[in-house]
């Protein structure tokens, strides 16, 4: 088998579990979701909306888990195995104090933080319940991340992939007994969903944990945890910061989006919810093989094959593209179906089945855009990919958005066409940086000797 066999084999090996793994967490929104639609409308805009808050924590902690996926990841294509058990040790310490830290702001300003949205008293309650009950767990999710983040440096993607499976089945379980009751349990709708996502999280962090350690044959000493490893903690953070600034820019951005379109009435906010619900089902395409590709490239950039990785992305873009028009086309012939599985509303169904049909332009740009994003992180050019979407995002796309949506009064649909260019426009400008090959200078490490295989 010759090297590009192999690195096509190896990417479809570790991206599918990332796949399935990444699916399961989209059906775990979804099925939430879906159960608390037969609560209210309410209970899911407000479990959507103290989401946004949740996902802008998570994204901090994804500052040592991506880092620590680059580093792991270059230090084993060089063969430096030796120091991946500081690596880890100290990704975990420092991912323990961040989820700390989130877990503090979040209980207490979470009410302030809602104010955001200009909720109603009604939506206010329930959002602020479901935000303390998860938001006082953070630190569960901060250790988790960065534990998944390491396994899948290694390869082992389908171990992490059945941790998700279970997850997802306890939970979902979970939400069962506490929204509808049966045996007796209490009916405690958006508070047993809260207590169902973090008992499934907590139970999935001692099985990775246990992994880590007994798979991948890394030891967690607690040494290592307090007396972190500077130079290898700077090494993680020259990619981590960058890396989730970008998300952390991104996220913010859709804060403020969904307070744009609050202001347009509560029927948008259902709608945008139930419509990205859907959606979501294409994105994780693009951000599986993303994964994968980082991985790949990781492997390669600290192994020296600096050419085989600049070949692997612009091989694997494209082919990425086609499955993602394809999962679009699906979506779209079942829209209304998938829509009516939320709402009864005609008008959301309506306005809903149309955004979908606008996923033909935005799916692809949002495919093209990640791939390109996450090959440049992997290479060690990080600050370039953060620099050109943070400029972009402020500078161009919000103002647009709100020119579109808001100004002109195109309402969601003036928004959407926010994204699409959004997405398409940074796209291209990471990919005239991958065919510079001005990545090549950012590696982490000098390039390796020939490695024998």
């Amino acid at each position: 088998m010759n090297r590009n066999q192999a690195g096509s084999l190896s990417l479809w090996a570790i991206s599918w579990p990332i796949f399935i793994e990444s699916a399961l967490q989209v059906l775990l929104r979804t099925t939430d979701t879906l159960m608390l639609s037969k609560v209210s409308d309410e209970a899911v805009a407000s479990v959507g909306v103290s989401n946004q808050i949740i996902m802008f924590a998570l994204l901090t902690f994804n500052f040592i888990a991506l880092g620590s996926t680059v580093v792991v990841t270059q230090y084993l294509g060089s063969r430096r195995t030796g120091e991946i058990e500081k690596i880890v040790a100290s990704s975990l310490g420092v991912n323990f104090i961040f989820g700390l830290l989130m877990s503090v702001v979040v209980v207490l300003l979470g009410g302030k933080l809602l104010h955001i949205f200009n909720l109603g008293p009604g939506l206010f309650d329930m959002a602020r319940t479901y935000l303390l009950i998860t938001g006082g767990a953070l630190v569960i999710q901060a250790l988790n991340t960065v534990t998944v983040a390491i396994i899948q440096s290694h390869g082992l993607t389908r171990h992490t992939m059945m941790v998700a499976v279970g997850m997802n089945l306890l939970h979902v379980f979970g939400n069962y007994l506490f929204i509808f009751g049966p045996m007796g349990f209490p009916k405690l709708g958006v508070t047993g969903v809260a207590i169902s996502t973090n008992v499934s999280q907590l139970i999935g962090l001692a099985i990775n944990l246990f992994i880590l350690v007994r798979v991948v044959r890394v030891p967690v000493r607690w040494f290592n945890l307090i007396h972190w490893d500077r130079e290898l903690v700077s090494k993680v953070l020259q990619v981590g910061i960058p890396s989730s600034a970008v998300n952390l820019s991104y996220n913010v951005s859709q804060i403020v989006i969904t307070s744009f379109i609050t202001s347009l009435g509560p029927m948008m906010l259902t709608t945008k919810i139930y419509t990205q619900n859907i959606s979501f089902i294409v994105m994780i395409i693009a951000i599986s093989i993303g994964r994968g590709i980082q991985i790949i490239v990781g492997h390669l950039i600290g192994a020296g094959e600096r050419e085989e990785a600049f070949k692997q992305v612009l091989r694997n873009v494209f082919r990425s593209m086609l499955i993602t028009l394809t999962a679009v086309t699906v979506i779209i012939f079942f829209r209304t179906p998938m829509l009516e599985m939320f709402t009864e509303s005609k008008e959301i169904i309506r306005m809903g089945s149309a955004l979908l049909l606008l996923g033909f332009l935005l799916e692809p740009g949002r495919n093209f855009n990640i791939i390109f994003e996450r090959s440049l992180q992997a290479a060690g050019d990080a600050r370039f990919a953060m620099k050109s979407a943070i400029l972009i995002m402020w500078l161009f796309s919000m103002p647009l958005m709100y020119l579109l949506g808001i100004h002109l009064g195109y309402g969601l649909y003036g928004i959407w066409a926010g994204f699409i260019i959004d997405e398409w426009v940074r796209g291209l400008v990471l990919y005239t940086r991958w065919r510079s090959r001005a990545w090549e200078r950012k590696a982490l490490m000098p390039c390796a000797e020939e490695v024998s295989v």
